[in-house]
């Protein structure tokens, strides 16, 4: 019997990704918009996010989300200052939203708990129902991946993503499943071409680091994308807001530095402009995911079907190409995604 081909377990998760979101759609759209119905009618005035890896890239996601769409005041939590400082915070009228694809990490379970202690409105989107997590919270989301096996979170996040815009929509009102309704059939487009990954994963066989930027709805694509490629290849790869790249970073650029810049098709990449031409001066190495017209103007890129995708949706297509380059720069550089070295599928930080 033939060895286990490496990188099977996470090849087959990111080719379920237009399942899930079909699945999300269908079967959780109605479920997140009675939850968000629930938690508008407390009327929270601001709203703090809780996660760790992935997921706080998914949060993140959701802090621009919740800024942009909604209008309200959103912070990202530091869980130590309630679990291991013991700060006890008033957080009357705060809603609290702890993302996790398993729910088991105890720092996330008991920042959790003493949330709502202190009088938070508490949310859980996880990928598990029956989670430590869920039961800490008073209300809880499930993003309806499946299990996820391989350890680089793939479908997790994915989900998460379209989870979280669904309940922003939902916490004003509306339904946002009809905006997201080409996303499962576009997924599919992308992760087919996986030709042009593979080629585009050559130029990063032998990188000794890498530098990911981007703006608005794209950061949060960025780290991600950054994550991927240090827990699978090992590559160092550092993620900047192209505006904080700009103040003192980009001198690290030069001509050989491999740079992936992911260009919303929107505002965002309208910003990112400044922060292209100056990477094209450094003369680095210079990679864009994005619309088909900024790849043109670009050494090289993926062009994404972008057109009549609102600019907040977009991050859910941005990073299946950048999921599938970690996945084939690791096996370039000979190495198992599946099984990236000290990691655990549940981290248990505390």
């Amino acid at each position: 019997m033939s060895a286990t081909p490496p990188g099977r377990l996470m090849s087959g998760e990111m080719a379920e990704q237009p399942a899930v979101l079909r699945r999300l759609l269908t079967e959780g759209a109605p479920r997140i918009r009675d939850v968000a119905a629930r938690i508008a009618a407390r009327r929270p005035r601001f709203v703090l996010l809780t996660a760790r890896g992935t997921s706080d890239n998914a949060a993140l996601y959701a802090k621009y989300l919740i800024e942009i769409v909604l209008g309200k005041p959103c912070g990202l939590t530091s869980m130590s200052t309630t679990t291991a400082y013991g700060a006890t915070p008033d957080l009357t009228d705060c809603l609290v939203v702890a993302v996790s694809q398993s729910g088991g990490s105890p720092d996330l379970v008991a920042s959790t708990t003493a949330a709502r202690a202190a009088g938070a409105v508490t949310l859980a989107v996880t990928n598990n129902g029956d989670s430590p997590l869920v039961r800490a919270a008073e209300f809880h989301i499930d993003v309806l991946a499946g299990p996820e096996r391989a350890l680089p979170a793939t479908k997790t996040y994915t989900a998460e993503l379209l989870a979280l815009y669904l309940l922003v929509q939902g916490l004003r009102g509306a339904d946002g499943a009809p905006a997201a309704g080409r996303l499962p059939g576009l997924a599919e487009a992308v992760l087919a071409r996986r030709d042009e990954i593979r080629r585009l994963a050559a130029r990063y066989r032998f990188a000794q680091r890498m530098v990911l930027t981007s703006r608005g709805y794209g950061y949060p694509t960025a780290k991600e994308a950054a994550l991927k490629l240090m827990e699978t290849s090992y590559i160092p790869a550092l993620s900047y807001s192209g505006a904080d790249l700009l103040h003192g970073p980009l001198a690290m650029v030069d001509n050989v530095s491999p740079v992936i810049a992911v260009v919303p098709d929107g505002r965002g990449g309208t910003a990112l402009r400044p922060v292209l031409d100056r990477l094209r001066e450094r003369g680095a190495d210079l990679v864009v995911i994005g619309p088909e017209a900024a790849v043109a103007a670009a050494s090289a890129g993926f062009a994404l079907p972008t057109g009549g995708v609102p600019e907040e949706l977009q991050p859910v297509l941005e990073i299946l190409p950048l999921q599938r380059l970690a996945y084939e720069v690791t096996l370039a550089r000979g190495q198992d995604p599946d099984a990236p070295r000290a990691l655990a599928k549940i981290t248990e930080t505390s």
